[in-house]
């Protein structure tokens, strides 16, 4: 199981430690949500803040755009330093379009799914695809409460891939912990995101050794 840690959870006034923190842990990228208040009703940081992260960690950077029009910010992204850019089906008009102008630019592209938006909005797209991210609560705001129809949506997304034979990975992202991550990996998880998991713990990097061994 691979883990990247969510940003958003962690001590804003102690940035450096806490990114020092995930480059000694086995986590394997770091999640970073970005929010406009206007695709979800919260705003949370933009390229000032990616950048440095950028600087300080050895980890890749997975950033997850909760915004409208995120093909605007290909370039900019790319050049912040990130590693896969993350849009959500819902709000790209031209979603082909969209992720091939990603991968042009040189991240791996990758596709969210809004707990309400069904798998199959996916099929025709799955094949470009790096990573699918499943949304297991609705996204603006974190320590939201597990929506348990995230596990039969990641075995659905997990036959998806397997029949048109995509390379995608499984990433899914909200209310992560030991018991949820156990039933995501069992129903073909890769990738869990967890926020008040790993930062709220008193050893986060025990918190992220434990998710990796699910």
């Amino acid at each position: 199981m691979l883990v990247s840690p969510s940003l958003l959870s962690a001590d804003f006034g102690n940035l450096d430690r806490e990114i020092d923190m995930l480059n000694r842990s086995n986590a394997d990228m770091i999640h970073i949500d970005v929010m406009d208040g206007v695709f979800v009703p919260n705003i949370s940081f933009g390229f000032p803040v990616i950048e440095a992260v950028a600087k300080r960690t050895e980890k890749p950077l997975d950033v997850h755009l909760m915004i409208v029009h995120p093909q605007n910010y290909i370039e900019r992204l790319r050049d912040a330093g990130a590693t896969i850019m993350n849009v959500h089906q819902e709000a790209c008009l031209h979603l082909d379009r969209t992720i091939n102008a990603i991968k042009k630019a040189g991240m791996k592209a990758a596709v969210t799914l809004n707990p309400s938006t069904p798998v199959m909005m996916l099929e025709d797209v799955i094949a470009d695809l790096d990573m699918v991210l499943v949304m297991s609560v609705n996204p603006g705001f974190s320590g939201q409460k597990f929506i348990s129809n995230a596990v039969e949506k990641t075995r659905r997304l997990r036959e998806l891939i397997e029949r048109t034979g995509s390379k995608a990975l499984i990433e899914v992202d909200g209310g992560v912990n030991e018991v949820t991550g156990a039933a995501l990996a069992e129903a073909g998880a890769d990738i869990l995101v967890a926020g008040n998991y790993v930062f709220k713990s008193d050893n986060p990097a025990e918190a992220i050794d434990r998710l990796k061994a699910l």
